[in-house]
This record gives C-alpha cells, sequence and structure tokens, in this order.
C-alpha cells in the first residue's frame, strides 16, 4: 500500500478502514490484540443489526491489517455488493454508527468508483476539491463527515499539507482540529440524506413471498434466513456446467415440497422473478398452468431449488477443483455448508453423492 491509500479497485466492492487515534507507537503483537479487542466489541455492539440482515453477496466484515510503509496498522473491511446498492449504503450508516459509538476510532470508506461520498455530494463541493487532490482528506469521526482542506496558499495554514496528506498527517490533523475539518453543513446533509432512515428502513427494503420448497431447504433458511441470498445468487449467475446437477436433483427432491414464506430483499426478489427459466423434465419440477393461483409461489420455490442443488453440487468430490476454490470463500457459501452439516436431513441426504 502506498502513502496515499489506494481505491478499491473490483468492480461494486466498497472498503472501510478504521483507525485508532491517537495512535501509540507500539509492538506489532500488542497493536493486532488492541485491534482484535475492537473488532470483537465493534461485531459485538452492533450484531442485533448486521446478524438477521440479508446481504446481497458479502456480509460487514473486519480483520486486523497490519501497519504497512506510511499507512498504520488498522482495521480492515471489504465487501462486494453485487446489483444492491442499498448494502454498500448500510455500511456507510454502520462505519459512521462506529465511529460515533467508538470516538477514538475514525474511518474512510471509498468503492471502485472512488470517493463515492463525494460524489452524492457533487452539487455541494468546494471549487478546490476534485478526485486528484481528494486522497485522505475525507473521513468519518465522531459520527461526522470531515474534510481536510487544501491551503488556499502553500504555507497559509501551518498545519495543512500543501499536498493531500498522508494517512498519520491526516490522523493527526483530525485529532488536533476537529473542528476545522468538519464538512459543510451541505455536504453532510447530503449524505445523511442517503443513510436516513436506517436502521428502521431496513424491514422496507424486504419482500415476503410464498414459495413451494423442499422440506430440506425451509429447515436450512429456517435456522439461517440469509442464506436465501446465496440460492438466489447460485440461481442468478448459473452456467450451463451448473445446470448439469439439476438435470436429476440428488438432494433437494421435488416430492418433498412444502408452502412456506421467505423473506427476500427487494433485490434478490427481483433477480429470482426476472430471469425465464424452464425446467429440465428430467429434474420432477413440474410447474403448474401460469392461470393457477400458485402459480408463482412454484415458479420462485422451483428457481430456488436449483439454487440450492447447484450449491450442493459444488460440495460433492465430483465437482472440479477450480470452479470449487471458487465457491469456497464466500461468506455465504462457508454458512450454508455449516448448515448443511448441522441439520440431520442433510446429513442423510447428502450421504450418497458427498
Amino acid at each position: 500500500m502506498e502513502e496515499n491509500m489506494k481505491l478499491a479497485t473490483v468492480e461494486d466492492t466498497v472498503e472501510y478502514h478504521l483507525f485508532l487515534i491517537p495512535d501509540e507507537p507500539r509492538d506489532p503483537e500488542k497493536h493486532k490484540e488492541i485491534f482484535q479487542k475492537y473488532i470483537e466489541r465493534i461485531m459485538t455492539h452492533f450484531a442485533p443489526l448486521l446478524v438477521p440482515y440479508i446481504w446481497q453477496n458479502q456480509p460487514f466484515n473486519l480483520k486486523y491489517k497490519p501497519g504497512k510503509g506510511d499507512v498504520p496498522a488498522h482495521m480492515f473491511g471489504m465487501t462486494k455488493f453485487g446489483d444492491n446498492i442499498e448494502d454498500e449504503w448500510f455500511i456507510v450508516y454502520i462505519v459512521k454508527q462506529i465511529t460515533k459509538e467508538f470516538p477514538e476510532l475514525v474511518a474512510r470508506i471509498e468503492d471502485n468508483d472512488g470517493e463515492f461520498l463525494l460524489i452524492e455530494a457533487a452539487d455541494f463541493l468546494p471549487k478546490w476539491l476534485d478526485p486528484d487532490n481528494s486522497a485522505n482528506r475525507v473521513f468519518f469521526s465522531h459520527g461526522e463527515l470531515c474534510i481536510i482542506p487544501a491551503p488556499r496558499k502553500p504555507g497559509a495554514v501551518p498545519w495543512l499539507p500543501t499536498t493531500p496528506p498522508t494517512v498519520p498527517q491526516a490522523l493527526n490533523i483530525i485529532s488536533t482540529h476537529p473542528e476545522e475539518i468538519l464538512a459543510s453543513e451541505s455536504i453532510r446533509a447530503a449524505v445523511n440524506r442517503r443513510i436516513r432512515g436506517y436502521p428502521e428502513k431496513i424491514q422496507a427494503s424486504l419482500h415476503r413471498a410464498h414459495c413451494f420448497l423442499p422440506a430440506g431447504i425451509v429447515a436450512v433458511l429456517k435456522q439461517r434466513p440469509r442464506l436465501v441470498a446465496a440460492g438466489v445468487q447460485a440461481f442468478y449467475l448459473r452456467d450451463p456446467i451448473d445446470l448439469r446437477a439439476c438435470r436429476v436433483f440428488k438432494t433437494f427432491l421435488p416430492e418433498t415440497r412444502i408452502m412456506t414464506s421467505v423473506t427476500f430483499t427487494k433485490c434478490l426478489y427481483a433477480q429470482l422473478v426476472q430471469q425465464r427459466f424452464v425446467p429440465d423434465r428430467r429434474s420432477g419440477y413440474k410447474m403448474p398452468p401460469p392461470s393457477h393461483p400458485q402459480y408463482r409461489a412454484h415458479e420462485l420455490g422451483m428457481k430456488l431449488a436449483h439454487g440450492f442443488e447447484i450449491l450442493c453440487s459444488k460440495f460433492s468430490p465430483h465437482f472440479s477443483d477450480s470452479k470449487k476454490s471458487f465457491m469456497t470463500p464466500s461468506p455465504l457459501w462457508a454458512g450454508f455448508l455449516e448448515s448443511l452439516k448441522k441439520n440431520d436431513y442433510f446429513k442423510v441426504g447428502l450421504a450418497k453423492h458427498l
């Protein structure tokens, strides 16, 4: 990592960094111990919001990142939000609240578009601020958005560097001149409008629908409701190789289907509904006519069952190692496997082909 922290480069991904101020010199192991305790405290404090939240791809997460070059040790997280931009703004809300609840922490957040908080407030930015000089200037501190200004003339303000600050310089400025770096009211209002309503608005982003699903999937979703995202994504991003596993179902047999209510985010629900899909005749998933009063429940259940069957196929020893390695790092995938192992239904059902 260079002096000016690199922006997120993975598409549809948000990165967040939490620094401790003042950051006193410590040996690496002591630093790690301190930050690990902060991670535990943060995740515990925000667990009521984070645990039940249905993430599109990856959840909010924090890990210790040792110091490197001019960037001090800190806490770091990266979340791929995919098609659901609301996940990104929910993380903005969480990061903002972290610096409010833990005022000794300051945070930076950016995505593959760069300083997206500034983009949100583009109509209110000072003329001097542009993408070329915005590095390491935008932070959350004490729950407020801060922008480290540039001096109008070199040396005009002794504590302001004439070039974009390094991270240590930025942290020192935030610590010693908190009032002078507070973003203007109009800029803060623009960002606050985007996250207004959290955490209550989480419920408004959900959609509940009846689904005719195999009992095994019902059991998993009852235990871990947010794993619905893993099933939807597996179906939505399927390829011809994935569909081979769905010619004849081995895990989620159609004859075990029962009617249930499933909670989706509106984004996940739209992804499932918008794709036209006809199941293989050999799969056993026969659909009623579109005029049937429960046609939508059958269709949603059929698509979701295909997604979960695809996930199970990736756990099979016959599945190629290259594709298995692609799936394994996903937290949703890991959670799905964990649920399979904990549920007796799946121990029996998967024993034949694992």
